[in-house]
């Protein structure tokens, strides 16, 4: 702070001011280096005390001629990144969001390019009709895929792999019991519905 320009200082207290008048508490930290050597005037972090060690919920600053040094108009910018597992975690430790609160109808796990894109297609046409699905991506191997699929609280799951895109059908297993039941692929919001 005692290397302000008087135009800084001018401008830091005028932020300060606002953030006063709208009543937002706020604590002034010198050492904050947000990382990023394009900002030009006030930097801010977001930060949770429930969370730990790893309390930052998000930050960003005042950036001026970053828009022209990248080859646009001369425009003065602000802006911030949040990070959204770290907002959940926080309302969660506030206790605004249940935690589990979503869950899904159905875990689809495909195994493969083809059997990712159908269940793209499948997950839409379910979606449509007012079912919650979800997809796990990220090629992890069946095992963990389940595990996933388990944790996510989804009511039921499926696997779709070269012989299901061959038969034309899945077995739809229902994640409370594991109770397996062979379903056409076209049949699953039937399927779905029927255990609703």
């Amino acid at each position: 702070m005692d290397y302000l320009s008087d135009s800084s200082r001018e401008n830091f207290a005028q932020v300060c001011s606002y953030l006063d008048a709208l009543g937002i508490a706020y604590t002034l930290n010198p050492r904050m280096v947000r990382g990023l050597d394009y900002y030009t005037g006030t930097t801010f972090e977001f930060i949770h005390e429930d969370l730990g060690a790893q309390s930052g919920i998000g930050g960003g600053g005042r950036y001026d001629g970053l828009m022209e040094t990248l080859g646009g108009a001369a425009l003065s910018g602000i802006g911030f990144g949040l990070g959204v597992d770290r907002i959940l975690l926080a309302a969660e430790a506030e206790g605004v969001l249940v935690a589990n609160q979503f869950a899904s109808d159905l875990f689809i796990i495909p195994l493969g390019h083809p059997a990712k894109e159908k269940a793209l297609s499948i997950a839409q046409d379910l979606r449509q009709n007012g079912f919650k699905v979800e997809i796990a991506f990220g090629d992890r191997a069946l095992k963990g895929a389940m595990k996933a699929a388990d944790k996510s609280g989804s009511a039921f799951a499926i696997v779709l792999g070269e012989t299901e895109l061959a038969s034309g059908s899945v077995e739809l297993k229902r994640m409370k019991d594991g109770e397996l039941s062979s379903v056409k692929i076209s049949e699953l919001g039937k399927a779905l519905s029927t255990h609703r």
